[in-house]
């Protein structure tokens, strides 16, 4: 039994000393609020999950249900156009043209 990491002699460690701070007649209702807790833990976690198992499903269905033509055909995005900086950093330079060819 191990439960969040915690194994059967640790467990019986902490009852044990819950037992002394908030005493017997306290301990078994604190041990019905902690179960109920982890409850509701529980079922929000499956909650979510369901929920992301959903939404993950539907935009697989979606990519799938895809047409190969469709996709095929979708024309590619046109050529970025010369880029202005290095238009620009040409005619920016400061050497003469004869140190530019490598000389």
């Amino acid at each position: 039994m191990n439960i969040f990491g915690i194994g059967l002699p640790e467990m019986a460690v902490i009852a044990a000393i819950g037992l002394l701070v908030f005493g017997p007649k306290r301990l078994p209702e604190l041990g019905k609020t902690l179960g109920r807790t982890l409850r509701g833990f529980q079922s929000a976690s499956k909650g979510f999950e369901e929920e992301f198992r959903r939404a993950v499903d539907t935009v697989e269905a979606e990519v799938s249900s895809a047409s190969p033509a469709a996709i095929a055909g979708t024309t590619p995005a046109p050529a970025p156009a010369e880029s202005t900086l290095d238009a620009g950093a040409a005619a920016v330079s400061t050497e003469p043209a004869d140190h530019q060819a490598g000389g």
